[in-house]
């Protein structure tokens, strides 16, 4: 009964938070018409991002002031167990005991070169076809109009949900393969799945929205043109150093990508830029590096498992979408949707299984090649996907896109042949300098 204090102070924290956030959501939502009115500020976005924030912030808040109360109070230390404490240490300190002996080195220390080409088509291949599927149906739910077999028409506009959809199944099949299977100890806090977790979903939401705002293949133009973006917030995040060539590359694969921008002329009925588009693009790009750099990060420090980090990312994204949507009541509405529209619900599986692949190739690059090449492997897919989209969305492409894609990969062909170049000189020097030794 001595250590009941620091628990009673922990779980009134969590009331009070959820209490006071959830009503300032009720209070948002008061009177709010079925039909929101356009050019009102609750139809946009700023308004939407405003109620998920409420919504995650009833996570972050009670989480951020129990991981300062348990630090400064040293609960654990006097906590003397207890499922809570084992719930807090495994989140807030995690297995700090060092890595297992037998955790193997990263694929890209001890491969050969062949391994590592074949390591990287195998990535790509993954990557791509996972992720071309899943953008052509992005724009088709968000753009597209459905119609059901009374003649009933919608579009769905509540892009939360659908990032919700995808990380739940996401987060049950790597969930339900690490129950199934022998996995390495676990030692990272696991708050800090948490960061990149809140900006993969905002990034997502960001992307969502654009939709919106501007063409796809603009979305996907300004997407590509990451590299740069990537390499510098891997510098604030990772102190990470790039060669030369690095950054020339990333130069003339943006300079490719926005020659292939300029081949892609909506139609006139097509969605324009508008302000708020660039808005949620430049929020996009932001949040994306981030996510990688920082997984990169957790990668390199604590070895975990691609499926590790694959269901700790999704069970923070779970968590942070279903506690917004349930604030604002958007289950209802959500699901209603697709009981009415039986093609959307279809749609949402078919998005939510090449997110959930694309997400097992994502993590499984970024462990063995690092976010950099992951983001050039992203690059190329930007190519296909708006040429997939012209052709089933009718946009239209002028030959100036030709020379942007010869320059996007010429760039990453002269990188890849720099990279080997650079690698084989430094094996040479060490083989020098161990037989001087």
């Amino acid at each position: 009964m001595a250590y009941n204090g620091p628990q009673i102070v922990i779980c009134f924290v969590i009331f009070i938070t959820v209490v006071v956030l959830y009503g300032i959501t009720s209070l948002l939502h008061t009177n709010q018409p079925k039909d929101v009115e356009e050019g009102t500020f609750r139809s946009t976005w700023v308004y939407r991002l405003l109620l998920n924030l409420i919504g995650y912030s009833t996570i972050f808040i009670p989480g951020y002031l129990i991981i300062k109360y348990v630090r400064i109070s040293k609960y654990l230390e006097r906590s003397g167990g207890g499922c809570l404490s084992r719930i807090i240490e495994s989140c807030v300190v995690g297995r700090e005991t060092g890595l297992p002996e037998s955790m193997p080195a990263s694929p890209t220390n001890t491969a050969s070169l062949k391994q590592d080409v074949l390591l990287l088509i195998f990535c790509l291949v993954g990557l791509q076809g996972s992720y071309l599927t899943w953008g052509i149906l992005q724009e088709k739910v968000v753009t597209q109009e459905y119609t059901n077999s009374r003649g009933e028409t919608g579009r769905f506009q509540d892009s939360q949900f659908l990032v919700f959809v995808n990380r739940i199944l996401a987060f049950s099949l790597s969930g339900a393969y690490i129950l199934s299977t022998k996995q390495p100890k676990h030692v990272m806090p696991l708050y800090k799945y948490a960061y990149c977790s809140f900006s993969n979903i905002m990034s997502s939401w960001c992307q969502y929205e654009a939709l919106k705002f501007v063409s796809f293949p603009t979305q996907v133009l300004a997407k590509a043109s990451k590299l740069i973006p990537v390499m510098i917030m891997g510098k604030i995040v990772n102190r990470q150093k790039y060669e030369f060539y690095e950054y020339v590359t990333a130069v003339l694969i943006s300079v490719g990508m926005a020659c292939f921008m300029l081949s892609s002329v909506p139609k006139k009925d097509s969605t324009v830029t508008t302000l708020s588009g660039l808005i949620l693009l430049v929020a996009y790009i932001t949040f994306d590096s981030f996510t990688a750099n920082w997984q990169g990060a957790l990668f390199t420090k604590y070895k975990m498992k691609p499926i590790q980090m694959m269901c700790g990312v999704n069970l923070f994204s779970c968590i942070f979408t279903s506690v917004s949507l349930f604030q604002q009541d958007a289950f209802t509405r959500s699901l209603t949707f697709m009981t009415t529209f039986p093609k959307f619900t279809l749609d949402c599986l078919l998005i939510s299984i090449s997110s959930c692949v694309g997400q097992l190739f994502i993590f499984f690059t970024i462990s063995c090649f690092g976010p950099v090449v992951f983001v050039i492997i992203m690059t190329v897919r930007q190519v296909l996907a708006i040429l997939l989209s012209c052709l089933i969305y009718e946009h239209s492409l002028s030959l100036l896109g030709i020379v942007g894609i010869i320059i996007v990969f010429g760039a990453i062909f002269l990188r890849i042949y720099c990279t080997q170049r650079l690698k084989a000189i430094r094996n040479r020097l060490q083989a020098t300098s161990g037989s001087k030794v």
